[in-house]
């Protein structure tokens, strides 16, 4: 069974861009803060300057001894030796072991019941479990899953569980007593102010509020 770090940091490169920071150097804040490993998770076409990002950032964890993650892209992952994380439209985990094979460590989203259980089912070394509260990180997010059913369906896995969507350094809390393993955090990370000292100020706080 995987383990994973409580801290579980997204770099959306979307996001990224609108704050005017660039992966590569929020990931080095957030590694040199103690993070452990990193999510890269670019929307749209990847072009060649995409993916040149992505192996700078993949070198940074491999330095720092973190664990690198590639969103939805299994012949990313593939090429950098990386771990992958799928989404529910993604290409289903049976068919992303078949190009990364059994060693990777493959994530799955799930955002209600009838998904969580249906995961069991998949080669899948961890779950996310989400939006548990209101987010902005996505266009067009999954319904609020909330502390509640969050503790309903706990119990539905014995995989980690990562908690993911709308999660803040007042309620990261809560979120870990209600059953998560680890939490994904991507908007609290880049608010405003998102210049080096105010992320480097959030980056610590969250990998010492989850330790």
């Amino acid at each position: 069974m995987a383990s994973l770090p409580r801290f579980y940091p997204i770099l959306d490169t979307g996001l990224l861009d609108a704050r005017g920071i660039s992966a590569e150097a929020a990931g080095s804040e957030l590694l040199d803060a103690g993070a452990r490993i990193l999510q890269f998770r670019h929307k749209g076409h990847l072009s060649r300057s995409v993916f040149e990002t992505a192996c700078r950032v993949n070198n940074l964890c491999q330095r720092s001894g973190a664990l690198f993650v590639m969103n939805d892209r299994a012949d990313i992952a593939r090429l950098l030796g990386a771990a992958l994380h799928l989404g529910q439209d993604d290409l289903p985990p049976a068919d992303a072991r078949r190009v990364l094979g059994p060693q990777s460590l493959v994530g799955f989203s799930t955002h209600n019941e009838q998904q969580l259980h249906n995961a069991a089912a998949e080669p899948v070394d961890y779950i996310a479990l989400g939006p548990i509260f209101g987010t902005d990180s996505k266009s067009n997010p999954d319904p609020i899953v909330g502390l509640e059913e969050l503790r309903h369906l706990r119990p539905l896995t014995t995989l980690p569980l990562v908690a993911i969507g709308g999660i803040r350094r007042e309620n990261a809390r809560d979120v870990i007593a209600a059953g998560a393993d680890a939490i994904a955090v991507i908007g609290d990370l880049f608010a405003e102010p998102c210049d080096t000292a105010s992320f480097r100020a959030r980056a610590q706080h969250w990998v010492e509020l989850l330790r």
